[in-house]
């Protein structure tokens, strides 16, 4: 469907297109991350491309996507290798077409640049981002956990979070505290 978007994708920026695909209808291209905002910027601007619409902004934590050699054995696990997709969900509605772009970030160095200078709406989405998986936007105006408190340790939508953590318990000086709230004895 938007196989042309890729062809396109792929003779305007070379290199910085690292692979593309397309599975099942949708059209992926994998970048490079120094290219993210001049790519998303072309794809918004250009008007044989028009990918007005940034639908979301999600991680894929590709930990447990080690593959056995040849003698069954995982491999250990490499730090230095891409242990994150960030991905983007784009749409065109003039054209009637989508483009999924993912950007690889290592688990040292977990940051792609924000795109909140080129579609608003990436602005919640990219704070949901950072809070469950920890990935870092640099250049976003207000980067802070959205969902879960300042105090929480860990994001939770990482594989190797533990599904038994505790959290600390944080008090709430907004809230009424427990006595206040139980009812006199009669």
């Amino acid at each position: 469907m938007a196989q042309k978007v890729l062809d396109a994708l792929a003779k305007k920026f070379g290199a910085a297109v690292e692979r593309t695909e397309s599975d099942g209808g949708d059209e992926i291209a994998w970048i490079a991350r120094d290219k993210l905002v001049e790519i998303a910027t072309w794809l918004r601007d250009d008007p044989a491309m028009a990918f007005e619409q940034a639908m979301f902004v999600t991680a894929i934590d590709l930990l447990d996507l080690r593959r056995p050699d040849e003698y069954g054995v995982l491999k250990p696990v490499d730090v230095d290798a891409a242990r994150f997709e960030v991905c983007y969900q784009l749409r065109s509605l003039k054209h009637r077409h989508r483009l999924r772009l993912k950007v690889r970030v290592t688990e040292r160095d977990p940051r792609v640049a924000s795109l909140t200078g080129v579609w608003s709406s990436m602005q919640w989405q990219e704070r949901e981002t950072f809070d469950m998986y920890g990935i870092r936007f640099d250049g976003h105006p207000d980067l802070r956990r959205i969902y879960l408190y300042e105090e929480f340790v860990g994001y939770p939508l990482r594989k190797d979070y533990p599904k038994d953590k505790r959290q600390p318990l944080v008090r709430r000086d907004d809230l009424p505290s427990p006595e206040a709230t139980k009812s006199p004895k009669a």
